[in-house]
């Protein structure tokens, strides 16, 4: 094989190789030489069929397979002989058609990992912000277990007032009197004031007794999903089974046992745990920006434009998702339009902080272990049902770019955990509010984080707020459903918790090899009135019903 390097600028590379025919040929005879034992033909023995035979048969074929076979290995060698780190996979174009028994050749280009310089790791300074557990969050906690648990007493003939439960049977028509398709529901029961239905429903209610039938008219919101009813008026013919009052909630030993425990103590006990997770979660959020801010800000060097485009390309998609589900889409899209420059710079910062943290773990000999990668694997392959649990399983261990995705973020982890380590840390005790509002605040920003809050994650990047919803790196994926319900409830949105960074083994893990999976959703649940979102291997159909959800 011969080769000439056409380009060499920056990161970038340029390589013109020849294979000759006679290696191309070679490899043909190597293939013929292994299936013609296997050939079977009419009038010769199995594994006598004569070579010329084969080759008459099967020879563009063959052929085909060889060429393939010896770019790949053209380009595998060219890696090895320069010592390129390629920073994405290389560009590979055959250069005209190929004509049997004449030398092939092809054109690679590529961008290199730079020469990362040494990271400054020995002057970290971090401040540990701790929030001890007060008994009051825990209170608090328990107050709103005990409210879930609400008990309803019915209310025999009392009107329904503000915070009753009302048990209806309704009939939703249109402007014109005509009942719509999901519209009609038994026995559901409502707690006016508890937000669940479209604006104007729940109102309407107070007064009602049992026994009693009522009309009531509503408009529909104009983001309701079912497009035929958006901002459409409506009325619910209703008829009122019930009317209930709320019974005293009570935090002891017998809502413990409700929930499965033994006592309100151990109750209690698992409450403060969980604040603490919380707690300990923000305080590494914080520390773990303050670290990657002062990593960012000692160095710089030139990174792969493809890997930063790559990494914009991400952003700007969840971005661009997130645009959707507002209320002025357009709006929303053109304010992102002017930020373009701010994605792009936080795109760059990303790749760069990746870079860094795959330096440092690999000189200072941080990995992530088989085990550690099997369960990665175990863990992610629950997403799928038990058909296609295996074939994932296979596509990771086959394919190196999809297992560096699912290993990058335990290894930032890691990574991060072993600077802590190395760093000077300051201890400083404080409350959650000011522990949120320093993590909220703008030098706080830092890539690579999650921030795991009891109802949301963020995940930041170093920048202001934008005037569109999202942060410049609140790139949270909106999981809205788009579906409806046969209740009139109001369906709410939930954040999944954003996408971990290409911050991990970054000469690995840039590239996104798995293919991309639809996300099934849920419709909102009337005890939660918040949707979470599925992923799975396929979504399955579901027709979408007109109810009054909002």
């Amino acid at each position: 094989m011969q080769t000439v390097e056409t380009l060499n600028e920056g990161l970038k590379r340029a390589y013109t190789l020849t294979i000759t025919a006679k290696d191309i040929e070679g490899k043909v005879d190597a293939e013929l030489k292994r299936i013609a034992p296997q050939m079977k033909m009419p009038g010769f023995r199995p594994g006598k069929v004569p070579t010329n035979l084969v080759r008459k048969m099967h020879g563009p074929a063959l052929l085909q397979d060889a060429l393939n076979t010896a770019l790949q290995e053209g380009v595998q060698s060219l890696i090895a002989e320069k010592n390129l780190r390629p920073a994405m996979q290389p560009q590979v174009e055959l250069v005209g058609e190929y004509e049997q028994g004449k030398d092939a050749t092809l054109n690679v280009t590529l961008e290199v990992l730079p020469q990362v310089p040494t990271p400054a790791i020995d002057a970290l300074k971090l401040e540990r912000l701790t929030v001890p557990v007060a008994d009051e969050a825990v209170d608090e906690q328990l107050q709103k277990f005990a409210d879930q648990q609400k008990r309803w007493d019915d209310a025999g003939d009392k009107a329904a007032e503000q915070g009753d439960q009302v048990t209806v049977d309704f009939v939703g028509k249109t402007a014109d009197g005509v009942a719509f398709e999901g519209g009609s529901g038994e026995d559901m029961a409502v707690e006016i004031g508890g937000g669940r239905l479209i604006p104007g429903f729940e109102d309407q209610l107070v007064g009602v007794k049992a026994g009693e039938e009522k009309q009531i008219s509503v408009t529909f919101p104009e983001d309701y999903p079912a497009k035929n009813l958006a901002g459409q008026p409506a009325t619910f013919d209703l008829t009122i089974k019930s009317v209930k009052t709320a019974g005293e909630a009570k935090v002891d030993d017998e809502m413990a046992k409700n929930l499965g425990l033994e006592s309100l103590e151990q109750l209690r006990g698992l409450l403060k745990g969980q604040i603490e997770q919380e707690h300990n979660g923000l305080t590494r959020t914080y520390m773990k920006r303050k670290l990657l801010d002062q990593l960012a800000d000692g160095h710089d060097f030139e990174v792969p434009p493809s890997m930063v485009e790559a990494e914009f390309s991400q952003i700007w998609a969840q971005l661009e998702h997130e645009a959707t589900h507002e209320e002025d889409p357009e709006a929303a899209k053109a304010e992102m339009e002017k930020e373009r420059d701010d994605y792009r710079k936080i795109a760059e910062r990303r790749v760069r902080l990746g870079l860094l943290l795959s330096e440092i773990g690999q000189a200072n000999g941080v990995d992530v272990t088989a085990q550690e990668m099997n369960r990665l694997i175990a863990q992610a392959a629950q997403q799928y049902g038990p058909e296609d649990r295996q074939r994932f399983i296979q596509y990771i261990q086959q394919e190196p770019m999809a297992a560096a995705q699912l290993r990058a973020p335990l290894y930032e982890d890691k990574v991060v955990d072993f600077l802590f380590d190395k760093a000077e840390i300051t201890d400083r005790e404080t409350t959650r509010e000011e522990l949120e509002a320093a993590i909220e605040s703008e030098d706080g920003f830092a890539t690579g984080t999650h921030v795991h809050n009891h109802d949301h994650d963020h995940d930041h990047d170093h920048g202001k707020k934008s005037k569109a919803k999202a942060n410049k790196a609140d790139v949270t994926e909106d999981a809205a459903d788009e579906g409806t319900e046969d209740a009139p409830k109001k369906a709410t949105r939930a954040k999944k918790a954003a996408p971990a960074e290409v911050e991990g083994d970054a000469a690995e893990a840039t590239e996104e090899a798995a293919p991309k999976k639809p996300r099934a959703k849920k419709a909102a649940a009337p005890a939660e009135g918040e949707a979470e979102a599925a992923e799975a291997p396929a979504k399955k159909p579901r027709a979408k019903k007109a109810a009054p959800t909002e």
